[in-house]
């Protein structure tokens, strides 16, 4: 089912949303800050929909449907699962599916009062607790792989060109970090606090990233497609209009010999008017003919003091996602 619902969101995101934003963001339809506006907002709404859509199909899970924490002791969940009982039990719910609800509530009573069952169905789901086996982590960290190269293969081809350099590297640079915590956290490396999302497992955290990230992905194509310099291009168009600009100074300078070649050479009386309009005329090519450097350019330009300052902090948000998730 999630790998269905993952094919279905990349198809759903590449074949309809993208273009859609695209269009929104298609020059001289919006300003600059509006059309950005629209398209990410045009995205998060979409995602926020499709992925509310997912969890009222997927239902509550145990912690929800007892009305309690990932924190929350035996005690409590014991007294929970008594007052939950009563009003679910058969004989006073006149639900058609009261008897579903009722079982329901009580698997998982018995998941989360276990221990050890309520720490697989915390980490992996309830799909590893119904199978009853030994959970073999290094199997785990092979399916996540799989899902991993899968998704970096589909970006790579997504964004490939140049004017998807800048979407390539935040896409991946967002799938890294996905990657480390999702990883953090099936290991137990990572323990997400219980003031956090306390109601969420640790697997429900995962899926929810990878129902994300196609959005994510689109988000970063449609952005960095829209602000996307091509600076050899610019530098070529310079260049030309340099080139052209040198043409209509050779010409005016071999106008200004011929026309001081006609009046008898530059060592007799002042210069006639027609050389003094052309050199007019050249002073003015030359102070109003110099190319505007695009808006952009110097945005967009590489610098090396910029992309280490970008990896350093990625590194520090990366340790301190550790430490508020691993408790300190």
């Amino acid at each position: 089912m999630g790998e269905e619902s993952s094919l279905f969101s990349f198809f759903f995101y590449v074949l309809f949303v993208y273009p859609a934003c695209n269009w929104i963001l298609k020059p001289g339809r919006f300003s600059r800050s509006k059309g950005l506006t629209y398209a990410i907002g045009l995205l998060v709404a979409i995602s926020a929909v499709k992925t509310g859509l997912e969890l009222q199909e997927r239902g509550p899970n145990f912690y929800q449907m007892l009305d309690v924490t990932r924190g929350s002791s035996a005690v409590d969940i014991k007294r929970a699962y008594k007052r939950m009982s009563l009003e679910l039990h058969p004989d006073k719910n006149p639900s058609p599916t009261a008897i579903d609800d009722f079982a329901a509530l009580k698997n998982g009573y018995d998941v989360l009062m276990d221990m050890e069952t309520r720490e697989i169905y915390n980490r992996f789901g309830e799909d590893k607790v119904k199978s009853k086996l030994v959970i073999d982590e290094y199997r785990v960290l092979l399916e996540v792989a799989i899902f991993y190269v899968a998704w970096g293969i589909m970006t790579y081809m997504l964004t490939l060109g140049k004017q998807s350099s800048n979407a390539r590297q935040w896409a991946f640079t967002g799938m890294i970090a996905m990657l480390v915590v999702e990883v953090m956290l099936l290991l137990k490396e990572l323990t997400l606090p219980d003031w956090f999302l306390p109601q969420t497992t640790e697997h429900e955290l995962v899926m929810l990233g990878h129902n994300l990230f196609p959005a994510y992905l689109n988000g970063c194509r449609c952005i960095g497609a829209y602000l996307f310099v091509d600076l050899d291009e610019h530098a070529r168009r310079l260049l030309l209009a340099l080139h052209e600009q040198n043409k209509e100074v050779l010409r005016a300078l071999n106008d200004l010999q011929q026309t001081i070649a006609a009046n008898g050479g530059v060592g007799g009386a002042a210069a006639p008017p027609t050389v003094n309009q052309t050199l007019q005329n050249l002073e003015a090519s030359l102070r109003g003919g110099a190319v505007p450097a695009h808006p952009a350019a110097n945005i967009m330009k590489p610098d090396a003091g910029k992309s280490n300052t970008n990896l350093y902090l990625m590194i520090a948000g990366y340790v301190v996602l550790y430490y508020v998730f691993s408790g300190g």
